[in-house]
């Protein structure tokens, strides 16, 4: 599959700002399934980003604008092509994976993606009422399919209701949430069952599956770490694992990892952000 992808963060302030410093992850990743075709970048005010590699092996960028502006637009424009096939499904657990993820070496290579954050952590009561409705991590391939499917069917999408500083503790007491509240409540319980597991931010492609959802901005799913296969993606805001439709911008132990655009600026006006994402499928390039 090959898409386009333009995005589009608008800062708006209410009385102008002196300058601004700022920081994004808009580059898709580059991997063994998902390749860059084209990448271009548009800032206005004008500036140039200095590109660098963060602690997390993602693309990011920084951009400094020593004016004065009341209006900051940043457009990316991405052609990625993707190339996955459904693996969960037909995996099985065998005794060499399970050597493997419990062995030590393992554990302290994954240490990063085992701890809890503070986006990531639920309480013992939380956990263990998941735990006891799905069961104990035994497999834990069929342990993680199961949760993803727990979620998607007990906490309702709802865009009104969380933000993005809300926790997994917070979101899972309200049932409710987006994509980046399943996404980190997920992990949460992952890596309470010792399953590692990382926080992803990408696009997906909805097509005219009416079904899917996520479109509309950045979205959010899951890795778990496959010992002997790798990071194998899970989307649970729709129940499905995270193939061809999903494009992956960065990777990280929580949201905070992996926000889109951080920045810092001098003066008094509050802001508004408006964020406009377009994913579209391209048959010839």
């Amino acid at each position: 599959m090959k898409y386009k992808i333009t995005h589009r963060n608008t800062f708006e302030y209410d009385s102008p700002v002196e300058q601004s410093l700022n920081t994004i992850r808009l580059k898709p990743r580059i991997n063994e399934c998902q390749r860059i075709l084209s990448y271009e970048i548009q800032i206005s005010p004008n500036s140039v980003t200095r590109e660098y590699t963060d602690i997390w092996n993602n693309p990011a960028g920084t951009f400094y604008i020593p004016q004065k502006h009341d209006k900051l637009e940043i457009k990316t424009t991405s052609i990625v092509s993707i190339q996955k096939a459904p693996l969960m499904d037909q995996l099985s657990f065998s005794a060499k994976m399970k050597d493997i993820f419990e062995s030590q070496l393992f554990k302290e290579h994954y240490l990063h993606y085992l701890q809890s954050t503070k986006y990531t952590h639920l309480t013992d009561v939380q956990i263990a009422e998941i735990n006891d409705v799905i069961g104990y991590r035994n497999n834990p391939i069929e342990f993680s399919l199961a949760l993803m499917t727990y979620l998607h069917t007990h906490i309702r999408y709802d865009v009104d209701v969380t933000n993005v500083k809300t926790t997994a503790q917070e979101a899972y007491d309200l049932k409710a949430g987006v994509c980046q509240d399943y996404s980190h409540i997920m992990i949460g319980v992952l890596r309470a069952n010792g399953i590692p597991a990382r926080y992803i931010s990408g696009y997906l492609y909805v097509g005219k599956d009416d079904d899917l959802i996520g479109d509309s901005a950045t979205h959010a799913w899951v890795e778990i770490m496959v010992p002997g296969v790798g990071w194998v993606g899970l989307d649970p805001t729709n129940d499905i694992e995270a193939l061809e439709n999903h494009t992956i911008l960065c990777a990280g132990r929580d949201y905070t990892d992996v926000s889109p655009i951080e920045g810092v600026y001098t003066g008094d006006g509050h802001h508004t952000l408006t964020v406009k994402v377009n994913v579209t499928k391209i048959n010839h390039l």
